[in-house]
């Protein structure tokens, strides 16, 4: 197998893996099986390039490979010059609230924002920068001036009402605001201020907790809050394309934690919340917008707590029921994940096998009639049929390869033998029993 993977990808990988997690960049190197849901994306994302906006739900057990979709998707929308974003649903975030918990969704999305430049997020300041130095060009260029005159300090009102000038054709709710925060910024930006480039980023990323420090910082009557960061996200996307990028894409992953809110009606709110959000990307009211939710088929189907439980979505996400398992709709906005084969995975232990010898520079004695026989006895051990996933036949395998690589003398036999099959799904798998307040 010929490897075009980086070193940094093969470290990101293989750790990553070994803990249990997805890695967040190199994903496209260890992928099997999911070629016709990747081919139906990219034709999702041109849609999304021509001005359309779209929301997709991801939907598989536990262990099916939810994460993974998502991190995959990230890497081919950066390809396609989009700016992406992804943060995970907890407890302490959410889509709709009145305590700053959707908030901390939305600084999180800030945080993580990336271009294909800076894939690992942080990418927020990196992209004002240079919306900024376009907006300097084109006054630079309107008013017959070098971009080093422009500069000069008489110019800088100059450059201030273009900048006010270019976001509020750009924005709707909450524009204003925005503009004067991006003007402080670059104020910041020409005198080499980093306290008040800093304050900017902050209000930006929605850190500031009240309006009276706002304004003392920056000078803005408002903070972005729990009610208005949907719209805030709009705006950027907004910004994002007249900056050339081709749309944002927003990553939300382990929406489970929507269906375990106990109290009926923040869920309600929240699925609410959802609906408004798909209405508005199939409905044209905003451009060049694509979300992608991921989880569980009790977070969907469920009929008391799912999204199912709210009639309006109920109606707008069930299964197109010509689809079999033979026969998919990849066009229609669930997507569920079929787990992968165990021909997709005998690909995967190999190509698993040629990074991490990359990794280490070295190679490790194993034949593919040995990864076979390590897979029939993992896959006939006790138990591995109900409670088996990919994860954890991923980092059995990965760890076997360690052993081997700092014990080569070892007998391979035996260390498949001693393979252990444990119930690796969450406590809360039997969601039902959940408490409703």
């Amino acid at each position: 197998m010929k490897l075009t993977v980086k070193p940094k990808e093969a470290t990101a990988i293989i750790n990553s893996l070994l803990s249990g997690v997805v890695p967040r960049i190199g994903v496209q190197h260890i992928t099997v099986g999911r070629s016709d849901e990747v081919d139906a994306f990219i034709k999702a994302l041109d849609d999304v390039k021509n001005g359309h906006s779209m929301v997709k739900f991801w939907i598989g057990d536990f262990g099916s490979g939810k994460s993974f979709m998502l991190h995959l998707l990230n890497t081919v929308a950066l390809k396609q010059k989009f700016v992406v974003s992804t943060a995970d649903f907890t407890p302490d975030n959410r889509l709709y609230s009145n305590d700053g918990k959707a908030l901390v969704l939305y600084t999180a999305l800030m945080d993580n924002i990336a271009i294909q430049t800076k894939p690992e997020g942080g990418a927020l300041a990196t992209l004002l920068e240079k919306w900024i130095e376009q907006v300097v060009a084109s006054t630079a260029s309107e008013n017959n001036l070098s971009l080093v005159q422009i500069r000069e300090e008489q110019y800088v009102e100059l450059v201030k009402n273009k900048i006010m000038q270019s976001i509020n054709e750009l924005t709707d709710v909450g524009g204003f605001d925005l503009a004067s925060v991006i003007m402080k910024y670059y104020e910041g930006y020409i005198n080499d201020d980093e306290l008040l480039k800093r304050n900017a980023l902050r209000w930006l990323k929605g850190q500031y907790k009240t309006k009276t420090e706002a304004r003392q910082d920056l000078g803005v009557r408002e903070v972005i809050n729990d009610l208005n960061f949907y719209d805030m996200l709009k705006n950027f996307t907004a910004l994002f394309v007249s900056m050339g990028y081709s749309g944002f894409m927003i990553n939300l992953d382990e929406a489970i934690n929507l269906y375990k809110i106990s109290t009926s009606t923040m869920r309600e709110k929240n699925y609410e919340k959802i609906l408004t959000i798909y209405n508005d990307c199939f409905q044209g009211k905003v451009s060049n917008l694509f979300i992608n939710i991921a989880g569980t088929r009790e977070f969907l189907e469920n009929e008391r707590r799912g999204l199912f439980s709210y009639q309006a979505l109920k109606s707008r996400l069930e299964t197109n029921k010509f689809e079999t398992l033979q026969i998919r709709d990849f066009a229609q906005p669930v997507i569920r994940l079929m787990p992968i084969d165990h021909n997709e995975i005998f690909v995967l232990l190999n190509k698993l096998k040629d990074v991490f010898e990359f990794h280490y520079k070295v190679e490790i004695d194993i034949s593919n009639s040995e990864i076979q026989n390590f897979m029939e006895e993992i896959y006939n051990k006790p138990g591995a049929s109900e409670f088996l996933t990919p994860r954890e036949v991923i980092r059995d395998f990965l760890n076997i390869l360690s052993i081997l690589r700092q014990n080569p003398e070892l007998d391979k036999a035996s260390l498949f033998s001693n393979i252990q099959i444990k119930d690796e799904r969450p406590v809360d798998v039997l969601l039902d029993s959940i408490e409703e307040l």
